[in-house]
């Protein structure tokens, strides 16, 4: 079950507050300004700062 547009309208990047939107492959939830990743394990997103990757 993919992550709900609920959840995604109320989650914020715990580093800067910005919107994440969900990846094209699903795999993790993208911060529009810092570009940090968080990844989704079994269909729960890992808001942690040390679990988050930086993507261009």
């Amino acid at each position: 079950m993919p992550v709900s547009k609920e959840l995604l309208e109320i989650l914020r990047c715990p580093v800067c507050k910005a919107e994440v939107v969900l990846k094209e492959d699903g795999s993790g939830l993208k911060c529009v300004q810092c570009h940090r990743v968080y990844p989704i394990r079994d269909d729960i997103p890992v808001m942690l700062v040390d679990q988050a990757t930086i993507e261009p």
